[in-house]
């Protein structure tokens, strides 16, 4: 279970960046996309602070999702 916890960095790595691709977009629904793959990110991100005793990390990723589920309601979907 423990190489699974350290392994899940990679992919939150690789959420992160295609949702930072998908947030630049022109198209209100990719950008919510974008944010509600950042807010996985973030998800994967706690796991795996949390496994690690990362405050700060765990921190930074709570302050993080709040401003990502800001985004997604200030987003304009129309």
């Amino acid at each position: 279970m423990e190489e699974l916890i350290d392994f899940l960095q990679w992919p939150a790595m690789l959420v992160t960046l295609f949702a930072a691709y998908l947030i630049g977009s022109k198209r209100a629904k990719r950008r919510v996309f974008g944010f509600t793959m950042f807010i996985l990110s973030n998800i994967l991100w706690i796991i795996w602070g949390w496994h690690d005793g990362a405050w700060a990390l765990i921190t930074l990723q709570l302050a993080l999702m709040a401003m990502n589920i800001r985004g997604i309601f200030k987003n304009e979907t129309s």
